[in-house]
């Protein structure tokens, strides 16, 4: 396994980013690109799990696993001391609260259109009378709520929570992970995902405003890892099609 050739036993990070003594990492359970399984234990595992353990290997720390089951749940978490750091889509309606890092790993986000639908484009999206079904505090979900001009939203709590709502209203379009719509493709007969991305969702590492030193340690451990191979690495073992090192600095 490669491992970051990065200082290890930074006090000042140390400090900040573990005052109890043990690195808290807050895990979105609702990707399954990032957490893949469960361990003997119960506990999660797949390339934000191990990257957390590794930047707590690199403190000479141990990991501790908070696991959220979205992950806008992990973000409304910032500041009530429940993690220390926090694997999650960098965006910047969370970066309010949150210093992120450079993204580790990046994934497309696009449309499923059904059956006979005229859309055949990203851009043909966002028009009047398009109604797009998507899960609700998703990084993508708040990119759209940006962008789009002129299509609605429809919101529901989980990606299968939307695309029951997709299906049982017949919305013109569902927004999701790329990995995720193709893998749900199959259940509409005639359905199409569309080429191209509306935006790439960066995954990242993020930390409580304020500490200067955590997050220094952090920008430089996440670099380490992406030039070491130590992301690429995880993202083969777990067998993460679809996620790949990220080359972006800030979601698009």
């Amino acid at each position: 396994m490669a491992h970051p050739v990065i200082p290890v036993r930074d006090q000042a990070a140390r400090d900040q980013l573990a005052p109890t003594g043990v690195l808290r990492a807050g895990i979105n359970l609702g990707n399954p690109l990032l957490v893949t399984g469960r361990g003997p234990h119960g506990e999660p595992t797949g390339v934000a799990p191990d990257l957390a353990a590794a930047a707590a290997a690199a403190l000479g720390l141990q990991v501790q696993y908070i696991p959220f089951p979205t992950p806008s749940a992990v973000a409304e978490a910032a500041g009530q001391d429940r993690w220390d750091i926090a694997l999650i889509g960098a965006e910047p309606q969370r970066a309010e609260r949150v210093d992120f890092t450079a993204a580790y790993a990046e994934i497309e986000a696009t449309y499923l259109v059904p059956d006979g639908s005229p859309i055949r484009s990203i851009a043909e999206v966002d028009a009047p009378g398009v109604r797009v079904a998507v899960t609700g505090g998703a990084a993508y979900c708040l990119w759209l709520e940006r962008n789009l001009r002129h299509a609605t939203l429809v919101t529901a709590d989980s990606l299968p929570g939307a695309v029951d709502v997709f299906t049982r209203d017949g919305l013109e379009a569902l927004a999701g992970l790329r990995t995720a719509l193709v893998a749900d493709v199959g259940r509409f007969p005639g359905a199409r995902v569309l080429e191209g991305r509306f935006a790439t969702v960066q995954q990242a590492i993020g930390t409580a405003k304020g500490n200067r030193a955590g997050s220094a340690f952090l920008d430089r451990f996440v670099e380490d890892a992406k030039a070491s191979g130590l992301v690429s690495e995880l993202i083969t073992r777990h067998g993460a099609t679809g996620l790949v090192v990220a080359t972006h600095t800030s979601m698009e």
